[in-house]
């Protein structure tokens, strides 16, 4: 699947504001207007000026309904979540190139508020999975213990984990570590494994 650099930008930048929020012991990570200045400087949203409380709540607001298009139960439920989306950002495509990158689409409106801008280039970058048929490459992490979000990228659609070198491995050396213990138990007592 051929995504382009500011898609991209974007997916991680939905990616990441969904995991924000709290989930079993993973306090919330947008507690504050000082946090939310974290995440704009991380993902480099460009055009955002002054933040205030009233940008914070409608930021979370925004993390809400994108954590919804992760959970919806089919395209046609993803495709309304964004269409309402994408609609209530105000959407105004326009060409730029801007910091030392070619020229792009920005889906938010000059002067939009930082949930409108998310909600606009998230939103459109979400609806080009969509239309790409590639909905179900919007997933949640499958160790147990770990429901954050991720856009599975991979050429086959294959990735599982949100992470391969924390929640994958933790699964697959505690899967390695029971098979060593029920080999130790069957050979102690002359079984071999059930199957």
């Amino acid at each position: 699947m051929l995504i382009n650099h500011d898609t991209r930008c974007a997916l991680d930048s939905v990616v990441e504001l969904v995991n924000t929020a709290a989930e079993g012991d993973q306090p919330d990570d947008l507690m504050d207007v000082p946090a939310l200045r974290r995440f704009v400087e991380r993902n480099s949203v460009s055009d955002v000026r002054g933040l205030d409380e009233r940008d914070l709540a409608a930021v979370r607001a925004v993390r809400a309904r994108f954590a919804e298009v992760f959970t919806a139960g089919d395209t046609r439920a993803t495709a309304e979540l964004l269409n309402r989306m994408v609609a209530a950002a105000g959407t105004t495509p326009r060409l730029t190139d801007h910091d030392g990158y070619d020229w792009h689409v920005h889906y938010f409106a000059p002067g939009a508020s930082l949930a409108d801008h998310l909600a606009a280039d998230g939103g459109m970058a979400l609806a080009f999975l969509v239309v790409a048929g590639e909905r179900e490459r919007l997933r949640r992490c499958e160790a147990p213990d770990c429901r954050r979000a991720f856009v599975d990228l991979s050429r086959n659609r294959s990735r599982r984990y949100c992470d391969s070198r924390t929640c994958g491995n933790r699964l697959h050396v505690a899967a390695y570590r029971q098979r060593r213990r029920e080999a130790g138990e069957s050979a102690a007592t002359g079984v071999g494994p059930q199957r």
